[in-house]
Formats: structure tokens, sequence, C-alpha cells
């Protein structure tokens, strides 16, 4: 039997697990592999939290990141450097719970992984553990490719990601589009292939031009998944922040903003204030009745009591 969704009136009664709603299949290594071969597009987005991750879910896409954007557009951070491994565990948990489907990625943190490949291991590992995650994520090419086999030859996989890296923008110039010369490309290739041979089932291209990370794709027999890469790569991946309007700070070129959330949510609270500046909320039909012959009841005790209240006060003040 499918698994069911599962369902609430509102947000704080416990989960009903009897919705009739049926959930789609879980999305595996091997259905990216056969999504690859078909050159079916792999569409992902990032989730931070349960509700992202549900509608991640709930959207058919096909991959979840639980990335280290997250620092930023949930967090507050200026860059993603200060998150911790504690800090993406929770927000992993969170969106695992939610995004039941898709395949979950996640993002190792800037200094969880880099020391040694003992290091990244230990950590991956504690990822699919406790974070509930499908693989991990990690930054660098050539230099990561011994991280990234220890990593896969104890079963993990892992999603490569070269070009623009946001965990190292410092020693890139800040956050520039990479492979602009045809040395960089160059560059790029050999760090694709490199992480291809280690054993990645997959490698992130952004801030590349198209027609490099085009050619990248079709040098490799992986997926590659473009942020910034043009629309030749194997998929694409977003941070659902942008894609929703709900960051406040910029929109990156290559995002499309496809509503404004942060416009519509800002408006909505504003009603909802003045709503309740002018007491129009809570209306009628959103407050609970009671039988009139309970209220007259309810009443009548009060009523009692407040006899006996009083009764009891006069003898006081008499007995001074």
């Amino acid at each position: 039997m499918p698994k069911q969704n599962q369902t609430r009136d509102y947000s704080s009664r416990p989960v009903d697990n009897k919705s009739t709603q049926q959930r789609r299949p879980k999305v595996t290594i091997k259905t990216i592999q056969s999504m690859y071969r078909k050159k079916e597009p792999i569409s992902m987005m990032t989730a931070q939290d349960y509700p992202s991750g549900l509608i991640v879910d709930q959207s058919g896409i096909d991959m979840c990141l639980v990335g280290d954007s997250l620092a930023m557009v949930s967090l507050g951070y200026d860059s993603t450097n200060p998150l911790t491994v504690e800090d993406m565990l929770h927000h992993c948990r969170a969106v695992a719970r939610g995004a039941k489907a898709p395949f979950i990625v996640a993002d190792l943190p800037y200094g969880s992984y880099e020391a040694s490949p003992q290091d990244a291991v230990r950590v991956s590992l504690k990822f699919m553990k406790e974070g509930n995650c499908d693989a991990v994520k990690l930054e660098g090419g050539i230099e990561m490719s011994e991280t990234i086999e220890k990593i896969t030859r104890i079963g993990i996989p892992v999603l490569a990601h070269i070009g623009l890296t946001p965990q190292r923008q410092a020693s890139l110039g800040g956050f520039r589009v990479q492979g602009k010369t045809a040395k960089q490309a160059s560059g790029l290739l050999r760090d694709a292939f490199a992480v291809q041979k280690a054993g990645a089932f997959g490698v992130v291209l952004e801030a590349i031009p198209a027609e490099i990370a085009g050619y990248i794709t079709d040098q490799l027999e992986i997926p590659t998944i473009g942020i910034g890469a043009g629309v030749e790569c194997s998929g694409q991946v977003l941070v659902q922040n942008d894609a929703l309007g709900l960051f406040d700070r910029f929109v990156p070129k290559f995002t499309k903003q496809y509503c404004n959330l942060n416009q519509i949510m800002t408006n909505a609270l504003k009603e909802y204030h003045e709503e309740v500046k002018t007491r129009q909320f809570p209306a009628p039909q959103n407050t609970y009745p009671i039988d009139p012959v309970q209220l007259d009841k309810f009443f009548a005790l009060e009523k009692e009591r407040m006899g006996i209240h009083e009764e009891e006060e006069a003898k006081s003040i008499h007995a001074l």
C-alpha cells in the first residue's frame, strides 16, 4: 500500500495519518540515473525547514538540497561560513519530515570536511545517520577527489560542486562568474573529470558560462546540476527563497523570481495588524460557539459564586 500524506486541521493539532491522498514514490539514485539516461531534466530546489521541505515534496520536484545558503536566508548571517554541523543537522531533520519523496542532499558546512578525508567521512556518516539525508554535497574539484573517493567507498552518495563555490568565495575574489577564460574553463573541465572519477554521482556547476557548462555536461557520464550555468545542464537548482521572492537582500542574475512572497506576506500581516487594532479580527466565523443553555447555566453559577463571595466579604468587614 502507498504511504499516505499527513494532514492537520490546524498547526498545533497532532498529525493525522488517515489522509486518503497518495504519496508519490521516493526518488532514489537509480531514479536520478534513469532520468539522466533518458535525458530528462532533473529538478532540484533548496529547503531549510519542515514547511519548505513539504512544499518541495508537494511540487513534484526530484531533488531537495538542504543548502548552506540557509545561513543567510534563514539565520541572517552574511555568508555560509558561520554555519555549524549542528545547525545543518537541525535543519536537515526538519526538511526530511516534510520532503518524503524527493532525494535529499545535505551541504557539508564549511570547516567540517576540508582538513582530511577522515574528517569528511565522519561528518558524512553523521549527516546520513542523524540528518536523515540521502546524500551529501561538498565543494571542490581535483583537490577534493580523494575525499570524495573515501566517502563514496563506504556507500555514501556524493554530489560534487565546482565553479563558483560560495564557501571559498574569498579566495575567488568574491561571488564572480568562473570559467570566463580558456584557462579557467579547462581547469573546470579537469575538476569535473576528477570528481566523476572519484565516484561523485553528479556535480553542481555554479556561475559558469552556458557554453562551458554545456560542454562539460556533454563530456561527463554523470548528471550536472546547473545554477547560473545555462539550460544545457542535466538539471537545475535554485534557492527556494530566491525563487519565491522571500529573500530581502538581493536576487542573483541567474535566479528567476516566480512570485514575490515577501510582499504578499508583508501585506497580509499588515492587514492582520489593522484588523486586530480595529477589532475586526477575530470575526464570528473565527470563534467557537457555546450552547445558550450551557451559557445561562454558567452565568447562574457565576451569580451564585459572586453572591457567596459578597456575603463572606460582608461578614469579614462586620468582624472588624
